[in-house]
C-alpha cells in the first residue's frame, strides 16, 4: 500500500520535472519559469516525505534553475 502511494508521488514529481525540461528544450522562458515554480515545491515535498534524498532535490532544483536562467 505504501509502495503504491510512493510510486504515484514519484511519478507526479517526474512529471513536473519533465514539464520544465520540455519548456527549456522548446526555448520558452516564460513557460519554463512557470513550470519551475510549480516543480520546486513538489521536489521539496518529496524530500520532506523521504521519497528522494534532500540533496537530490536540491541538486535537481539547482540544475533546472540554471538552465531556466540561461534561456534568452
Amino acid at each position: 500500500k505504501h509502495r503504491a502511494h510512493n510510486t504515484g508521488l514519484r511519478s507526479a514529481m517526474r512529471t513536473t520535472t519533465k514539464k520544465v525540461i520540455n519548456a527549456i528544450e522548446a526555448g520558452d522562458k516564460a513557460t519554463a519559469e512557470s513550470a519551475y515554480k510549480d516543480s520546486a515545491p513538489v521536489l521539496d515535498a518529496m524530500a520532506r516525505k523521504g521519497i528522494i534524498h534532500k540533496n537530490k532535490a536540491a541538486r535537481t532544483k539547482s540544475r533546472l534553475n540554471k538552465h531556466v536562467r540561461a534561456l534568452a
